[in-house]
Parts: C-alpha cells; structure tokens; sequence
C-alpha cells in the first residue's frame, strides 16, 4: 500500500522571510477593512536578550492590493530571533506593510505582554 505523500514538506516553510507578497485586489472600487490578528508574534529585548510576545493587530483599506497571508506570517515570524524595542517594531511592521501594499489607510497595532510590571500598546497609523 502507497502512502499519501505529505503535503507538510510542501508547505512548511524552513526559515523565516521578509518577503511580503501582495496579490490584486478583488474589490478597488470598494473601501472595506480587512483586518488580521498575529497572536504569536515574538522578537528578543535589545536591552536584556529577553524575549517579548505580542498580539500584531493590523487594520488596512486596500487599495490595488493586498497581502498574501502567508507571506505576511513569515514575515512576523522573521523578527523571532531580532532585537527591537517595541515602539520600533511596530513603526517598521506598519512602514514595510505600507511600502508593499500602498493602502488608502493602514494601523498596526502591537499589545505585549506584560513585562516587568507594565503592560504596552504600540499603535502606529497611515497616513
């Protein structure tokens, strides 16, 4: 008897990318949000070496495109092992996203989790 082969060696990617990959808008005419939540994100403290977890939200009104979902998981994942400050992260997340997809509007969002006492929100805006 054959074995199914195994569509995991396909689709699991080995390391992470900063690659975004956008794909046509099926609706430019139309302003809707699209709206994603990245519960897993995690980067390292520039400072301490210690990791940082967050939720990314991001909130976007495409205009002639938008991000290819997995494109936009690899990407995140790709800040695992890199030391950035929350404030940062989050400026670039939103500036990397607006240069790939030029959105009519876009917020990235970053809630981390509770460090030393304080909890943050990061919250950066386009235009």
């Amino acid at each position: 008897m054959s074995r199914p082969a195994s569509r995991a060696t396909d689709t699991v990617p080995s390391r992470p990318s900063r690659d975004l990959e956008v794909v046509d808008n099926p609706r430019p005419g139309r302003d809707y949000e699209v709206r994603c939540e990245a519960p897993e994100f995690t980067c390292v403290c520039p400072l301490t070496g210690q990791p940082d977890f967050a939720t990314v939200y991001l909130r976007y009104v495409p205009d002639g495109s938008i991000v290819e979902l997995k494109s936009l998981k690899l990407y995140l994942w790709s800040f695992r092992d890199e030391g950035a400050f929350h404030e940062d992260v989050t400026n670039r997340i939103l500036d990397d996203l607006v240069a790939a997809l030029s959105p009519r509007r876009m917020t990235v969002t970053t809630d981390w989790r509770i460090r030393g006492g304080i909890h943050t929100e990061v919250e950066a805006s386009y235009p």
